[in-house]
């Protein structure tokens, strides 16, 4: 089982004019199993500390610890390629490439050999309720929804069980929202994924099993509703 613990950890935004303290002794800890939901007003910090949580940036202050070992002393390369994986509200899947393509990219990356890694990228399409027919499609010819399950698609391959999403459904209806929330909630609950998502959603957060609400770059409230392993 994975376990991160964030402890006393603040981020500066700093340009020629000003310092914006983004997050201010921010503490809290995710597991395995869980799905989380970090909410709060834009400003409050929240992707700020996702991001520091996907190891895309280094707290200025504090530590972050995954299974004990401290983040700032991995390498990051290593961590974001093979431990976790971010899924953002704009899909960022590339054009040129097609559904398969896009999946088997992190892959290929690693070295894995053509056919492996077509294989387990139709496993991963699969998994998130795709038909074949999408194998061959290019993002411009599916839906939103289409588009962000072939993101998360891409983000399971890669092998890690850390799922980060910031605003993974800000873009979509709802019948395509709850497919991917959906989607969200059995990695965690029945394949061990440590999911957390950025959401200004009232119905995504009031699924989750641990909420963080978060206010001036601080936490102000946790809420848990059980649920997960």
């Amino acid at each position: 089982m994975d376990k991160m613990v964030v402890e006393q950890v603040s981020y500066s935004y700093i340009s020629k004019y000003q310092t914006i303290l983004a997050l201010r002794e921010v503490n809290c800890s995710f597991e395995s199993g869980r799905f989380y939901a970090i909410t709060g007003e834009s400003g409050s910090g929240k992707s700020t500390l996702l991001s520091l949580l996907a190891g895309l940036d280094l707290p200025k202050e504090g530590k972050i610890y995954l299974n004990g070992e401290d983040l700032s002393k991995m390498d990051r390369d290593i961590y974001r390629r093979d431990i976790a994986a971010v899924v953002y509200q704009a899909f960022h899947l590339f054009p040129l490439l097609n559904a398969l393509e896009n999946v088997m990219y992190p892959l290929e990356l690693k070295g894995m050999p053509k056919a492996r890694a077509a294989a387990r990228a139709k496993k991963c399409i699969g998994q998130v309720g795709l038909p074949e027919k999408i194998h061959g499609q290019f993002p411009k010819m599916m839906s939103g929804g289409e588009q962000q399950r072939v993101a998360i698609a891409r983000a399971m391959a890669a092998g890690g069980k850390l799922l980060f999403a910031d605003e993974p459904t800000g873009n979509l209806d709802t019948e395509n929202e709850e497919n991917v929330v959906a989607i969200l909630e059995r990695l965690a609950h029945e394949e061990g994924y440590m999911v957390v998502v950025v959401t200004h959603n009232p119905g995504i957060a009031a699924r989750a099993d641990v909420e963080y609400r978060m206010r001036d770059g601080q936490i102000v409230e946790e809420q848990k509703r059980g649920g997960g392993q």
